[in-house]
């Protein structure tokens, strides 16, 4: 049995508000011929299908246009989709039963029965072969919240949350166990940051885990062949076991991200056990550019991006540009002077990223004139990254506000 593991789509997902609709969709075009050429049984989706809990239309009708071509392609493909910790469980669940009729199962939330007991049975799902013989069985958990899990027995010491995970998974393995038949593999899915999972440098859109909600790899019983994880958004092996992955993003989310190689993964099951990880990298449909490459004076950044050269390109696919400059001292008209340096490129300007070297770029070290230089978004990521965000004296808070909302 062949599957190919995918997690953390963001759909709908904007770089400092440019739309990227072209991008996914190129993503899911090459992610249709992928499945085709690689002739997969299975597609898992190990959650954050939308970026936020309220997609667009546009993100929307790209998903289940991909799911209907997909099966189109590909009449006997069975596709998993867990939620995420950004998608609205109900939301992603509401099409679940038409989707299922055509190989497609959608699992937002767990359910619960009138005796408050978790429906376990609709969380184990059975995963056909090309010859249409059940070959392994998929433990489909979505992300949890404190909320979801089961309780545990009366004086158990664990963490509630962790204790709980733990033996919701414990539950659903045991029920696996119970149901599969001799050289039928156990499959499991989840949304959630493992103990030793890296971030992906991601101060952008950094992923806030108090390290108590970490989890142990200990919760994947080692009958199960193969973990398929989303959450974090680089490819990495959990603890340097090949069988618990996560996949990462099949698109570049921030500027941190411009030299990664995102990638999807191939994973063929012989029976019972996992036979080989391939990862298969994903073309980047439009360029991340960072110019200078470190930051540099406004004079050498303006003759960099004077000599920047880049072909033309339709407005879609325009490389994104982030500018890097060290300012000594405050710089009036910067945006003005960036821009009039790039007139005529073919590059989309996203970001002027600042820092000092005298001072460091912490906004309790900025002057207004250079706050003004800052998107918001800038602004209240330095804050939270520095842990200013509750500490901030008054008077930057009202500069802050004063930014964002001139006059009120």
């Amino acid at each position: 049995m062949r599957l190919l593991h995918t997690s953390d789509w963001h759909l709908g997902q904007t770089l400092h508000n440019f739309e990227r609709g072209y991008e996914h969709q190129r993503f899911l075009d090459w992610l249709l011929d992928t499945l085709v050429a690689e002739q997969v049984d299975v597609l898992l989706v190990a959650g954050d299908v939308f970026d936020n809990a309220n997609p667009s239309a546009a993100s929307q009708k790209q998903l289940y246009v991909f799911l209907q071509q997909a099966r189109a392609r590909l009449p006997a493909l069975q596709l998993v989709v867990v939620a995420g910790n950004h998608d609205s469980a109900g939301r992603l669940e509401a099409p679940g039963p038409l989707l299922a009729a055509h190989g497609t199962h959608v699992i937002g939330h767990l359910l619960r029965g009138d005796d408050g007991q978790i429906d376990l049975e609709r969380l184990l799902l059975p995963l056909t072969g090309s010859d249409g013989q059940v070959q392994a069985w998929c433990l489909a958990v979505p992300f949890l919240r404190p909320g979801d899990v089961p309780k545990l027995p009366a004086g158990d010491t664990q963490d509630a949350y962790l204790g709980g995970i733990a033996l919701l998974y414990r539950q659903l393995t045991d029920l696996a166990l119970a149901r599969r038949q001799p050289g039928q593999a156990i499959i499991a899915m989840g949304h959630c940051h493992m103990v030793g999972g890296e971030m992906s440098n991601d101060s952008e859109r950094r992923i806030v885990i108090g390290g108590t909600e970490m989890l142990p790899s200990g919760i994947f019983d080692t009958s199960i062949a193969y973990a398929a994880l989303g959450h974090l958004h680089k490819a990495q092996a959990v603890g340097g076991q090949e069988r618990i992955r996560y996949c990462g993003s099949p698109i570049p989310l921030s500027f941190a991200e411009v030299n990664y190689r995102h990638q999807v993964l191939c994973l063929d099951i012989d029976g019972e056990q996992l036979r080989e990880v391939r990862a298969i990298a994903v073309p980047r449909a439009v360029p991340l550019l960072r110019v200078p490459a470190t930051p540099a004076p406004i004079n050498e950044v303006l003759e960099q991006l004077a000599a920047l050269d880049v072909p033309d390109a339709p407005a879609e696919a325009q490389p994104f540009l982030e500018v890097r400059v060290r300012l000594d001292a405050p710089e009036p008209g910067l945006r003005t002077r960036i821009e009039t340096a790039l007139d005529g490129k073919s590059v989309r300007l996203a970001k002027i990223e600042t820092s000092s070297a005298a001072r460091g770029s912490a906004p309790e070290n900025m002057t207004l004139d250079q706050l003004g230089q800052l998107q918001p978004d800038d602004i209240f990521r330095r804050l939270y990254q520095q842990k200013y965000a509750k500490e901030a004296p008054p008077e930057l808070l009202s500069a802050l506000a004063e930014l964002l909302l001139p006059g009120a």
